[in-house]
């Protein structure tokens, strides 16, 4: 029997109309809400290796109840108008939802970024920031994007220099992207971001015994089974931390050409590593390899954590899922369909649009940070020292004159008198991000019986304060 999957673009859509029809909207602010205001698809030539070679890219729009707009750009062959609205869509609802004030765009190109040379890929990511910038479609004020899959910060320094050329007098050209090299105007923890997000997502949940006991789980972090599907820049910093860090097993990790699996837990730079020196996990010799990868995601575990691709989880393998835990590090790895199935069973997902916001969060701190012109903690960090230091030294003098002669322990001394610096900031920021949206859709899930998972309760936390700032400006 042949199964239809529904596209990501029907999945987004459908999640959103479910939560919306629990809420009382007035007449039209649905659709004004759920509908793509916009679609920029540029074809554009460049001239590689003795030929011109054409390139389609688009950039959406999803919503400008705030501004700018804030939303990555990919480059995959798979990249299509109706993947670039959904995730456009996504940002609006992720934005509104962790209190970022940005509204929701994002871009593609469809390219095969490891089919080309790096000054290749240069020339077409110069060319690609002239396109959107004769639209307004890149500017500190109006629209920034970010990196996404298969760009970095390379190509994020690559198109703020471009901007900077077409706009020489913009003092906040910086702002016009973000995720770039931290030389280049970016900001400590910008890698990490989106994988830190995970973890503090997970870190919250088991903070909240009611919600482990949905899930049918117990204690912390420590000692439970993870299954990461995709080790990129997300999957890899995500199950670094929560295996160092928070001592979880990482039992099986997902790649394209297969899955490795280690009862006792897989050392995630080790295989990195492997990976970067032979393309991928086959032969990694710290876990036992299975060609056919995607089967592993029904493996039995307690978190499971998608990280790579939309749809992954849909109607035709819901079924099998065996994870207790679902925290979708991806955007849309989970179908409509297939989440219906996953919470008749019990599952209990995580969903994208809260856990894997921990990019767009840092993303906004580069931005302040690039608009203000100053490096986070810049005036306050040495302060800060000094007047621990003046409480340190009191006390030490106050033992000193008693004749108690106590010390203060010497990790607990250096730690204090540590100020913090942005990559403490940073983290510090984007931890407190995490607890108040987590918060507040828990709230939602637990007053409202007609909410009925978390993903419903985020929508309408989202959609809610979408629809304050629409009736504000009077629609």
């Amino acid at each position: 029997m042949t199964i239809h999957q529904m596209s990501f673009r029907d999945s987004v859509e459908r999640m959103f109309s479910h939560a919306a029809s629990l809420m009382e909207l007035r007449p039209g602010l649905e659709e004004k809400i759920r509908v793509c205001n916009s679609t920029y698809v540029v074809r554009f030539g460049v001239r590689l290796r003795g030929q011109i070679h054409t390139f389609t890219g688009y950039r959406s729009v999803h919503s400008e109840h705030m501004e700018p707009v804030k939303g990555g750009i990919r480059y995959s062959l798979d990249v299509t108008q109706d993947e670039v609205e959904a995730l456009a869509a996504l940002m609006t609802y992720k934005c509104a939802l962790v209190e970022v004030p940005f509204g929701g765009s994002k871009g593609g190109l469809c390219i095969d970024p490891r089919a080309w040379d790096e000054d290749e890929l240069e020339r077409v990511t110069r060319r690609f920031t002239y396109e959107l910038s004769r639209r307004n479609l890149i500017s500190p004020s109006q629209n920034v994007p970010a990196p996404d899959m298969g760009t970095g910060e390379r190509e994020m320094a690559w198109m703020a220099d471009a901007y900077k050329r077409l706009h020489p007098d913009d003092i906040n050209a910086k702002a016009c992207v973000t995720g770039k090299p931290r030389h280049a105007g970016g900001i400590e923890g910008r890698v990490e971001a989106t994988g830190r997000g995970v973890q503090y997502a997970l870190r919250e949940f088991f903070r909240h015994a009611d919600m482990m006991k949905r899930a049918g789980l117990e204690g912390g972090l420590a000692g439970k089974r993870v299954v990461v599907q995709g080790l990129g820049n997300v999957g890899y910093h995500a199950a670094q931390f929560l295996s160092v860090e928070d001592k979880a097993l990482v039992t099986c990790v997902i790649e394209r050409d297969g899955a490795i699996r280690n009862p006792q837990g897989i050392n995630i730079d080790a295989l990195r590593g492997h990976i970067r020196a032979t393309g991928g996990i086959k032969g990694f010799a710290g876990g036992d390899y299975q060609e056919n990868g995607l089967a592993a995601l029904e493996d039995d575990c307690d978190i499971l954590v998608p990280a790579a691709i939309e749809s992954v989880i849909h109607a035709g393998n819901a079924d099998r899922i065996r994870a207790r835990l679902i925290i979708e590090a991806a955007n849309g790895p989970v179908t409509a369909d297939a989440d219906e199935v996953l919470k008749r069973k019990g599952v209990v997902i995580i969903p994208d649009m809260y856990a894997n916001a921990g990019g767009v969060t840092v993303s906004y701190f580069e931005w302040v940070k690039n608009l203000s012109q100053i490096s986070l903690g810049r005036l306050e960090r040495r302060h800060e020292e000094a007047r621990s230091r003046m409480l340190v030294e009191e006390l030490e003098r106050i033992s000193a004159d008693t004749g108690t002669n106590f010390k203060l322990a010497t990790g607990f001394k250096d730690a204090f008198l540590h100020g913090a610096d942005e990559l403490d900031l940073v983290r510090s920021g984007l931890d407190d991000t995490m607890r108040e949206a987590f918060k507040k859709m828990k709230d939602v899930w637990m007053s409202n019986p007609k909410v009925d998972d978390m993903r419903t309760a985020g929508y309408v936390v989202a959609i809610r304060r979408i629809a304050n700032v629409y009736g504000s400006l009077g629609l």
